[in-house]
């Protein structure tokens, strides 16, 4: 059998793989936020330059998870008094790189999430209603310190593939709406888009296959 591999796209920490490769699966963060001309390895983790319209997975090998978080700069709810100025053409990019992911996971017919904070994109018949909805505080629980996590941020799921919405293990969200909070700089950009700690181990821990299976946090 091939051996396994674990894709997120749009994923800039890689806080979504680090459960995957705890437990020996070779993954893949992909984001042109990453070097183009120097790709970058931590442990298990490939950090490489792309999107999924254009980053092809290495061949021959056994796709087991695909994660996906498409910028939601240009829909997300939080950027409304903007959108008329924005106009209908980042509307488009939003569009195109939210159903390339979808239908890039689709076909590697491994059990898939897309992630996106509420915004427009569930209002639109094309796209759907997120299949899930969910805060970072009701997974903190999985994570080594639920503090990090004690926080709302309204967030759909798009899945499919056999995908296993994960048991809840919630804590007090006593840090509230924090990322709207912080400061309009890079980090809070960082912050934003970074991939809750007691979520991503939740969702490695649900939808791992048994197999491949390590645990990594009780």
């Amino acid at each position: 059998m091939s051996a396994p591999v674990a894709i997120f796209l749009y994923s800039r920490t890689g806080i979504a793989a680090e459960p995957w490769a705890a437990a020996g699966i070779e993954s893949y963060c992909v984001d042109i936020a990453h070097s183009i001309r120097a790709p970058r390895r931590d442990g298990l983790i490939n950090f490489v330059w792309g999107d999924a319209r254009t980053w092809q997975p290495p061949s021959r090998r056994r796709i087991v998870f695909v994660g996906a978080f498409p910028p939601c700069t240009h829909v997300a709810v939080s950027g409304a008094r903007d959108f008329e100025e924005k106009g209908g053409a980042l509307l488009r990019d939003a569009l195109e790189t939210f159903e390339s992911a979808r239908l890039a996971a689709a076909w590697s017919g491994a059990p898939y999430f897309i992630e996106n904070p509420v915004g427009v994109l569930s209002s639109l018949p094309h796209i759907g209603r997120p299949h899930y909805l969910f805060h970072p505080f009701e997974f903190a629980g999985w994570a080594d310190d639920p503090s990090e996590d004690a926080y709302t941020k309204k967030t759909g799921l798009w899945t499919g593939n056999g995908f296993r919405m994960p048991d809840k293990r919630p804590v007090d969200p006593i840090d509230g709406s924090k990322i709207i909070s912080m400061p309009d700089n890079e980090a809070r950009e960082e912050r934003r888009t970074a991939t809750p700690k007691g979520f991503a181990r939740a969702v490695f821990a649900a939808n791992c296959p048994p197999d491949l299976h390590k645990a990594v946090a009780a």
